[in-house]
């Protein structure tokens, strides 16, 4: 609880410089006249453009931890995240094709199409998590999944129509959380809030198998069952975070690891503090995406590659040392 706590904190801090701050700077009598009239030029900034993109950061980045958290505890890997599975291949993939075919100019199509190759690749995986319970299984039918993804993305990439298409699919599959409206949090929430369910049924199961396959499977527990909605909640809110916001990486793999030394590599109790912890990673790379001075805005994705991973790879030489010891 104390971590809980701790994490909404800064979690809240992270939200709060996100909205204060941005490309267009604002005076103290703006900033006034922004919370006395919400209608106001500077309120528009504040409220209309800047909480809403805050907001879907950080719902974004608490999906992709709590997924993350998911995966690692499922598969008993500390190197599992999201993508792991195909869900985001098979998102970005479908995306793709929206764009080549002239589709995402309509209003919400993108998104649908992002969010149903996402389910689609999801649904797959669920069906071969319950027929097999080996995670090195799951594992490799995940990498294949996920590298037909990428080669079809490639292909849409090959075959694209025109230069343009394929800077558009390009710019996409880097992740971006600008122009996102509080519309956009309302048809992304229920997803995400479903996976967030199916993840907490699963957390029995996934604390059961820590002590290996055999012991999970005396346990009593619906194994099969708690597997597959680890499944399918890890797929739900990978979907919904890619139709958002695109392809995203590292959050998922790195929110975990933030947290775990703090509940005893307890998977079960990793899942909410990572979530919160994720959040806080996207809040705070989409802030440093907006402020960096460069003539275009980076893309969410690049920031958390470039930021992200020497920050894991201090967290990866620890975890090497403490192994050591």
């Amino acid at each position: 609880m104390r971590l809980a706590l701790i994490l909404i904190a800064v979690l809240a801090a992270a939200l709060a410089l996100s909205v204060v701050f941005g490309e267009t700077s604002l005076s103290l009598a703006q900033y006034a006249d922004a919370f006395a009239h919400p209608g106001s030029a500077a309120g528009e900034i504040l409220f209309r453009i800047r909480a809403p993109r805050a907001v879907c950061a950080a719902l974004v980045g608490a999906a992709l931890g709590l997924s993350g958290a998911v995966m690692q505890g499922l598969l008993r890997n500390p190197l599992a995240e999201p993508g792991v599975l195909g869900v985001s291949a098979g998102g970005g993939f479908a995306a793709a094709c929206a764009i080549a075919l002239g589709v995402g100019a309509v209003s919400g199509a993108l998104e649908l199409a992002a969010l149903a190759g996402s389910l689609a690749a999801g649904a797959i995986v669920a069906a071969i998590a319950a027929r097999f319970r080996e995670p090195e299984t799951l594992i490799l039918f995940g990498v294949a999944l996920a590298a037909l993804g990428g080669a079809l993305t490639a292909l849409v990439f090959n075959l694209s129509p025109s230069p343009v298409t394929t800077a558009e699919v390009l710019s996409w599959l880097q992740g971006s959380v600008a122009n996102r409206a509080w519309i956009d949090l309302g048809w992304a929430l229920p997803p995400m809030a479903l996976g967030a369910g199916l993840c907490a049924y699963a957390a029995t199961g996934l604390r059961m198998l820590t002590l290996g396959e055999e012991s999970a499977a005396l346990s009593g527990l619906p194994m099969a069952r708690l597997r597959v909605a680890a499944v399918a909640g890890a797929a739900l809110l990978t979907g919904a975070s890619v139709a958002l916001a695109g392809v995203i990486g590292f959050v998922g793999l790195a929110a975990p690891h933030l947290v775990r030394g703090s509940v005893s590599d307890d998977p079960a109790r990793t899942l909410a503090p990572s979530a919160i912890a994720g959040a806080i990673l996207l809040v705070i790379a989409d802030l440093l995406a907006r402020v960096i001075p460069t003539e275009e805005e980076l893309r969410l994705g690049v920031v958390t590659a470039l930021f992200g991973a020497p920050v894991f790879a201090l967290i990866a030489w620890r975890a090497a040392r403490s192994w050591r010891a």
